[in-house]
């Protein structure tokens, strides 16, 4: 049976994500291809928020995975804690720039979408303001990542931090069942069927949600290579400085 610990070994992190990168890049395509088209192009105007309910599509995909990007990175972090593998260290490292424009991503969309509704782009709701702090978490941990020289050193802080960052993660998800005061609607996907959007804002939506996690994962899967590549070089360079 192959063990999960296995590919922590960074030959075979790269020999196995070399074979699944393209199936999962392709598969992503495909899933924002449809899931984009289809909900911007092929279903109807909300009979309360109008055309503007389209933009569905990129701010609720993108929210999802800028709260389980990070959660990605906090389940990394802590593995890295535990068992010191550096796969999984630079796993996390390579999420954080993903997630952070995933967050970007959310944020704008929020403000395009909160505009017509709202009568502003900005409030400081509590799901917004814990968002926009998570925004600054993925910020401290790219920089945390880059001011520190030693690789060890640098993954044990940013994994503290990751640790800290993920009651952020966890506000920007459940706040607005916190605090029932927040200009921000309720969860537009819910285990209760009740509480989901119509089925036909439903499918698509799903569609576009999947390309988004299958594109997160492709682009994990090339960074991290990029990481383990990157990490080999430094230890050669500094391999031949002391000869």
């Amino acid at each position: 049976m192959v063990s999960i610990w296995e590919y922590a070994n960074p030959k075979k992190f790269i020999e196995t994500t070399d074979r699944l990168l393209p199936w999962f890049s392709a598969l992503a395509l495909l899933c924002l291809v449809v899931g984009l088209v289809w909900g911007f192009f092929f279903t109807p105007d909300d009979y309360k928020q109008g055309s503007t309910v389209k933009i569905i599509y990129l701010h609720v995909p993108s929210a999802l995975m800028a709260i389980n990007a990070w959660m990605m990175m906090l389940v990394a972090s802590l593995i890295w804690i535990v068992r010191r593998h550096h796969v999984s260290a630079l796993a996390a490292r390579a999420a954080a720039p993903v997630g952070a424009m995933m967050t970007v991503i959310a944020l704008a969309t929020g403000a395009i979408w909160g505009q017509p509704m709202w009568g502003t782009w900005w409030a400081w709701d509590p799901r917004l303001t814990s968002f926009l702090i998570l925004f600054l978490f993925y910020l401290g941990y790219m920089a945390l990542w880059s001011a520190i020289e030693n690789d060890d050193t640098a993954a044990d802080l940013t994994s503290v931090l990751c640790i800290v960052g993920s009651v952020f993660a966890v506000l920007s998800r459940y706040a607005v069942n916190f605090w029932n005061q927040g200009l921000h609607q309720g969860a537009s996907l819910s285990l209760d069927k009740e509480e989901n959007v119509a089925d036909v804002f439903y499918h698509p939506l799903l569609m576009s949600i999947a390309g988004f996690v299958l594109l997160f994962v492709a682009l994990v899967f090339l960074r991290t290579q990029t990481e383990i590549r990157a990490r080999r070089m430094r230890a050669l360079v500094a391999r031949e400085r002391l000869q």
